[in-house]
Parts: structure tokens; C-alpha cells; sequence
């Protein structure tokens, strides 16, 4: 391992869509301004790579999942001779899989990670969450996996007709119309292949609960909210601390029943009603884009799982955030250089340099 270890991160878009890597970074700087952190990217024009403030100090472009497991390795190789990073942070569902289902190979390369056993993965995977949830006594929607449009049609009409299809590791599209439906699951086999996932549609309010499993059944911290604005496509632009103990003992028997190491986001709706329940709608295997919320509040969990992926004593206690405080997501313009991209384009990596400041005219006169 380096002297002081170099992290990795992926999933570095911040668009209307955005991914966690940025939101990690920044959380990582918070408590360890002296990492040095490299993006691991699959577009040049990953917004995050251009941010002032939390930006890693090199890039390097990874192969497409579509690739195959073998590609994915031979790609970590070949950045690990130019940047010998000591440790990755997944953030993207893809990713995942190649890293659970075969740990030793980090191990062989000296590469510590903070992830959850196979086993346990497979437990939390959409198509299996029934199962769990009857073991945990919990609430989730209806759901049929499809491989075809016969069954994707027969599937809705036993959900009722108002239904979500779904991507087997991401996305989610509202569909109550037979073309919609039809539409949806095209766009689910393309993007993420078979099967494709069919649920009910739950009414009611989105609450989200990001936490640090430790591998024994422990939550080592977490941060729930209300999810207070949405995108078009259904992912919190913004969202409220709130602590509610029959939310927070849910949360702990799913971990509990998982044993789960690492970071998660579990995703539930609270059904309308003054006797509503809270329904899993799914368990993500890794940070939330809002992770850097609760980090402003002292619940720095992406540091957290630094220090547990390294066995470092915490600098920082994991504290519980103030219900109340909220997050609301800026969109704001990020400045590159044309050298940089075409670094990226072309040799698949580059090293962050100082910005040049420009200076305003009127700067230069004389008074």
C-alpha cells in the first residue's frame, strides 16, 4: 500500500440523473483533505471531472460493463500500472456484480474495498426481495420477473394495470398504458438485459434510509428522509431528515437479516392512511447521489466506510442528523479544458492540473 492510500471512485455524472462518486469524493475531503482520489470514468464527459471542488486528482476511462468480467479486470490492471490505487469505491449497480462475485481477486491485487458477501447481495436483488421481506416482516410491492412481452402483459394485468418496470440493476419507468408498458420494457432489456421486472404501483410518500452495514448485522450509522421533490423521471431532488424509530427498527432487521457490509440505500413508499405501513420498494448496494447531505450534519458515512475498508480508527464519530434539516439539489455550470478532454478521449486518462486564472480587464489598469 502507498504511504497514504489512493482511492478510487466511479460513477462521476452529475447530471438531471446524477451518480454518487462526486457527492463521495466530497464527502472523503471533508474529513481527509490529504487523499488523493482518482475517477474511474466511462464517459470523457463525466460532469464530475470538472468540478473545482470535487473533482479527483486523475481520471482514467474504464471499459463499458457490456465488455465482460474479463475486460473490467484487465482494465483495473492496466490503470493500477500508471496510478497503483490501494482502494475502490463502487458507486454504479453494474459494477457490483464482478466485485462481489469474485473478491479475491481485489485481495490478489492488494486492492481493499468495503462490499457486501455474494450471498448477500443476491439476497437484497429486486427479483428476491419478497423473500426477504417475509423473513424480516416487511412490506414490498407485488413483483413478476418477464423475459417476454406475453408475460410483461399478464404481469401488469395481475399487478393492475398501474405498474413500474424496472431494470434488473437500475432505472424505472411508470407505465399504465399497453405501449407503455411495451416501450418501458425495451428499454429495460437494452440497457440492462433480462429479466425485466414488473411491480405494483404503492401510493404514497418516498422515504429513503442511507446507512454502513459492518458485516455482522450492525448499522455502524445512518440518515433517513422524506424525499420532498422529485425529478421526471422519480429521483429525489430533495429531501428532509426525519427519525422515526418503526422506520429505523425496519432498517436494522434488513441489515440484521442480511448481515450486510458496506454502504446501502434502502428505498421505501409509506402507504396513504393514517394506518399506512412502510413498503420496500428496493435496496441499493451502494451510495445514494445525496450521500454528502448527511456528512454536512456529521454523519460522514463515505468516510466511515473508508476507515472500515482500511481497519482505521474513526477520526470522526458518526453522529445522527437533526431532523429537520433538508437538502435541495443545485444545478450549476462547470468550466473544462479542451486538454484535458481530449487526454481523456484519446489515452484513456488524465492528471488534474492547477486552473489558470483568467483575469477580468479591468483588473490590469492602473487606478
Amino acid at each position: 500500500m502507498n504511504a497514504s492510500p489512493v482511492i478510487a471512485v466511479t460513477g462521476l455524472h452529475r447530471g438531471e440523473n446524477p451518480q454518487p462518486g462526486s457527492a463521495v469524493i466530497r464527502s472523503l475531503r471533508r474529513v481527509y483533505p490529504e487523499l488523493r482520489i482518482i475517477g474511474l470514468v466511462y464517459d470523457s464527459l463525466e460532469s464530475g471531472l470538472f468540478s473545482d471542488e470535487d473533482a479527483p486528482d486523475a481520471a482514467f476511462t474504464m471499459s463499458y460493463p457490456g465488455a465482460g468480467v474479463e475486460a473490467f479486470w484487465q482494465r483495473l490492471d492496466a490503470i493500477r500500472e500508471v496510478e497503483r490505487f490501494d482502494v475502490l469505491i463502487p458507486c454504479l449497480d453494474a459494477e457490483m456484480a464482478p466485485l462481489v462475485d469474485a473478491p479475491e481477486k481485489l485481495r490478489e491485487r492488494g486492492i481493499h474495498a468495503c462490499l457486501p458477501t455474494a450471498a448477500s447481495f443476491k439476497c437484497r436483488d429486486k427479483s428476491k426481495l419478497a423473500e426477504l421481506c417475509e423473513r424480516t416482516h416487511c412490506r414490498t410491492p407485488r413483483t413478476v420477473a418477464v423475459t417476454d412481452i406475453s408475460s410483461l402483459h399478464q404481469a401488469a394485468a395481475s399487478l393492475g394495470g398501474n405498474v413500474f418496470v424496472k431494470g434488473r440493476f437500475y432505472e424505472a419507468r411508470h407505465a399504465v398504458t399497453p405501449a407503455a408498458r411495451e416501450a418501458a420494457y425495451w428499454h429495460m432489456m437494452e440497457q440492462w438485459g433480462a429479466p425485466v421486472l414488473v411491480q405494483e404501483n404503492v401510493q404514497g410518500e418516498e422515504y429513503n434510509v442511507i446507512g454502513l452495514g459492518d458485516g455482522s448485522g450492525r448499522i455502524l450509522g445512518s440518515c433517513s428522509i422524506r424525499k420532498m421533490l422529485r425529478t421526471a423521471s422519480g429521483k429525489g431532488f430533495g429531501g428532509m431528515v426525519v427519525r422515526d424509530p418503526q422506520l429505523d427498527a425496519i432498517a436494522q432487521s434488513l441489515i440484521a437479516e442480511l448481515r450486510w457490509n458496506g454502504p446501502f440505500e434502502l428505498e421505501f413508499v409509506k402507504e396513504e392512511g393514517a394506518k399506512g405501513e412502510y413498503c420496500l420498494i428496493e435496496i441499493n448496494p451502494r451510495f445514494p447521489a445525496w450521500c454528502d447531505f448527511p456528512s454536512t450534519l456529521n454523519c460522514n458515512l463515505p468516510a466511515a466506510a473508508l476507515e472500515l475498508a482500511l481497519g482505521w480508527q474513526p477520526r470522526e464519530p458518526l453522529r445522527h442528523a437533526v431532523p429537520g434539516k433538508f437538502f435541495i439539489r443545485h444545478a450549476i455550470d462547470m468550466t473544462g479544458d479542451i486538454r484535458d478532454l481530449a487526454a481523456l478521449t484519446t489515452s484513456g486518462q488524465f492528471f488534474r492540473q492547477p486552473r489558470e486564472i483568467i483575469q477580468h480587464p479591468a483588473a490590469s489598469r492602473s487606478l
